[in-house]
């Protein structure tokens, strides 16, 4: 089924309920009569209710609606904001300087709005030690708690170990006060906290290197 209405000589009933140029209802009138109408006002007879019976028509400019409906798909296409699946690979026998390093990029990945899927990877012996990490995951999300949710608890899967943390904010609102971030910057005013002024000075270029991090093997 065609997602394009039919319009003008394309409709085949013997009468349409017609709708007016400026929405207002004309009544049950025969095709012919509604064609009439057409081009005495310069537009297009549309098919608006193909199911109705009789079929609901009304008087426009077709080719200028086409126009605002496509601007308008494309502006929603834009506006939206889907929600990224990062990964944050870690060991359940993590150092302490390591462990404050993925954590931070956990954090960022949260406070941008998305989801994070913590891997703990195990190796040789410790995968007869699956409560170490249990028990990292844990401490992990009590960490982030204030950022973020366990979205899937931890299961085994194979060697690893896997948690998804959901964020509490939504994509579409992290974005929005990012970009009421930069406009505070471009305004030359400062951001209202330290926390703040430090994530906006944080760059794409921080994610390429959680990316690099979380593939590079870790000692231990």
């Amino acid at each position: 089924m065609s997602a394009e209405p039919r319009i003008n000589d394309r409709i085949r009933v013997p009468e349409v309920r017609l709708v007016g140029p400026s929405g207002e209802q004309v009544g049950i009138v025969p095709l012919a009569k509604a064609l009439e109408l057409a081009q005495e006002y310069d537009l297009d007879l549309v098919e608006v209710a193909a199911t109705a019976r009789p079929p609901v028509c009304k008087l426009m400019d077709y080719g200028k609606f086409k126009y605002e409906s496509a601007m308008k798909a494309r502006e929603a296409r834009k506006n939206q904001a889907h929600t990224v699946i990062k990964e944050m690979k870690l060991r359940p026998k993590i150092d302490p300087h390591d462990y404050d390093t993925k954590k931070g990029h956990v954090v960022r990945f949260l406070k941008q709005g998305d989801k994070v899927k913590i891997t703990i990877m195990f190796r040789g012996r410790e995968q007869s030690r699956p409560e170490l990490g249990f028990r990292l995951l844990q401490r992990l999300a009590e960490d982030v708690q204030e950022l973020g949710f366990i979205e899937s608890n931890p299961k085994q899967d194979g060697r690893n170990m896997i948690m998804v943390l959901g964020p509490h904010k939504k994509k579409t609102e992290a974005m929005a006060e990012a970009r009421e971030a930069q406009a505070a910057r471009k305004a030359g005013r400062q951001p209202h906290s330290e926390d703040e002024q430090v994530e906006d000075e944080q760059t794409e270029a921080h994610d390429e290197q959680a990316v690099a991090e979380q593939d590079a093997p870790e000692a231990g």
